[in-house]
Order: structure tokens, then sequence, then C-alpha cells
């Protein structure tokens, strides 16, 4: 009985994955495992994917560092709770508060995300862009810049990438998992009871039908439609530019990227502080916790989940 009520708890929280995600597909896997187990009551440990150090405070030199590192939601939840990752809503807060300071005149984005969710997104790049011109702003890949995370890149006056850093993965995207075939071997039936033509449609407990892939395919591509409008607009470009020729939803290494105009120029972080930072003193660090990188955090998350299909899912 144990075993069907965990696979219940994972059939619900795989749904989150339905709705429309800008991340790298590693993690969003990632992601919905850690957060089945933690909806099942499974004691697994995921210290190795939360481990934060707390960030001084202060402002010198007219810098404020605002850090976006792993995973992107809109809002504090569980999700960023147990990834540790940053949210629109604390990001908009970071930056108005940067940009009410006087003393401060330059914003430096240290970028370090696989991306996350496309709710808030599109609204959060336009807040950077229409900020540009009160004070400069700089993101800079440091190591990874996907998805979400280069949605907002994008909207800066410059994007820098470190010299071995990843950027892109310009693309959105949906999954549904069908789990009819394991919930009949487990001996779990499903009896959805609903209102509205639609109200259930996609669920996880029967094949995807016809209609209900053209509606999350119709919501795909919106919102890929806004992410490629929102990096046009930011990066100076035609939209046609950026669907042919930024990746195609691949991540592009620093000198590829550089090639294809996706970034600026490549520097080490130290170098672009020192480019905006005359002393090299520590700068305003905004309210977001720093992460593990996003290239170890997909290492720490692929051993999570070979932990989790030995543990039987």
């Amino acid at each position: 009985m144990a075993a069907k009520t965990t696979a219940h708890a994972c059939d619900r929280v795989l749904s989150l994955a339905m709705q429309p995600w800008a991340i790298e597909r590693e993690m969003l896997g990632v992601v919905a495992s850690v957060l089945a187990h933690r909806l099942a009551g499974d004691p697994l440990d995921v210290s190795a994917l939360e481990k934060r150090e707390p960030v001084a405070s202060g402002a010198r030199g007219g810098v404020a560092i605002i850090p976006i590192h792993g995973v992107i939601a809109p809002r504090m939840n569980l999700l960023s709770d147990i990834s540790g990752g940053a949210t629109y809503e604390g990001l908009t807060h970071d930056l108005n508060e940067a940009l009410a300071q006087d003393d401060i005149d330059t914003i430096v984005f240290d970028v370090d995300s696989p991306g996350g969710s496309a709710l808030g997104a599109t609204e959060f790049a336009r807040a950077v862009r229409e900020a540009r011109g009160q004070k400069r702003i700089v993101a800079h890949a440091n190591y990874m810049m996907a998805s979400a995370a280069y949605w907002i890149g994008a909207s800066c006056d410059e994007l820098v990438a470190a010299p071995s850093a990843v950027v892109g993965s310009v693309g959105v995207y949906s999954i549904h998992e069908d789990l009819s075939a394991q919930l009949e071997q487990l001996g779990v039936k499903l009896t959805y009871v609903s209102a509205g033509k639609y109200k259930v449609e996609g669920n996880e407990a029967e094949p995807l039908s016809e209609s209900a892939r053209a509606h999350m395919q119709s919501r795909v591509d919106s919102f890929y439609g806004r992410f490629v409008a929102d990096v046009a607009k930011g990066r100076g470009i035609a939209a046609a530019a950026v669907r042919g020729g930024y990746g195609e939803g691949r991540t592009l290494l620093a000198d590829e990227a550089l090639a294809a105009g996706m970034v600026d120029r490549i520097a080490t972080f130290d170098e672009t502080l020192a480019g905006v930072l005359p002393s090299h003193t520590p700068a305003l660090a905004a309210a977001n916790p720093p992460a593990p990188s996003a290239t170890s955090r997909i290492a720490q998350a692929r051993a999570a989940q070979r932990a989790l299909m030995a543990l039987g899912f």
C-alpha cells in the first residue's frame, strides 16, 4: 500500500512538469523527483542540493551585485526552498532596491543558473530593460546562463561570459508523464470527477490526447514567442535572427556564443568587476543567496536521480 501511496504522490508532483519551463532538461527532472519524494514523506537527503551560505550586505564602489543562482521560480515556495534558487519576486525587489540607491551606478547580475519557470520571466526581463538608462546593467555568465537565465541576461546593457561558461538554451517546453501503464502494474486506478470540458485533459493516468497535445504545444509556442521577442529587444536584433541563429534551443560555449552575437565579450567575473569597481572591493550583495554552481548541481542531481531509481522510482 505504501508503494501505491508514494507512486500517487509522485504522479501529482510530476504534473508540475506540464507547465511551461525555460530550463535545462536535466534540472527539471531532478526538481520533479525531489519534490515527489518530499510530498510522499520520503526521508531522502537533499542536503547536497541545498547548501548555501549567507551573503553579506553592503555597498562600495557604486556597484550592486545581484546573484541569480540555481533554479528560478516566480515566488518563494517549496521549489526554491529545496533548490536554493532565485525567484522573480526576490530579483525584482533586489533590482528596485539597487535602482533606488543614489550611490549605485552599476548593477551586475552574477548568473549561474539552468533557468526555471517561464511564468514571470517576461515580466522581469521587461523590468530589466526598463531599468537600462537609469543604471548600467551587466549580466555575467558565471558559469551557466541557460534558458530563463539567458532570458534575463539578454535584457541587460552588456552580457559577459566566463571563458568556460555555457550560454543559451533559448527554448521552452512542457512534459506530459503518461503513467497509465505503471499505475496499472501497481494496481492503481485514478478516477477524475470533473466539470469543464478540458479540466482534466493531459492527466497522468492516460495517454496524451491530440487535443491536449495541441493545447500544450500552443502554450509552449506562446511562451517561446515571448522569449524570442524579449531576447530580440534586449540584444537589438530581429526576432528571426534569434530563432535561427541563437543555438535553436542548444547551449553554446562562450566562444561559440560570442561568434553568434549572444554575448558581448568573454571575461572572468573578477575581470568584469575590475572594469566597474576600481578598488575591486566587495559590492552590494542582494537578497538571493548563492547556490552551488549550476554545472555541479546537475552532476549532483544526476547522482540523486540514480539514488531515486535505486529506491524504485
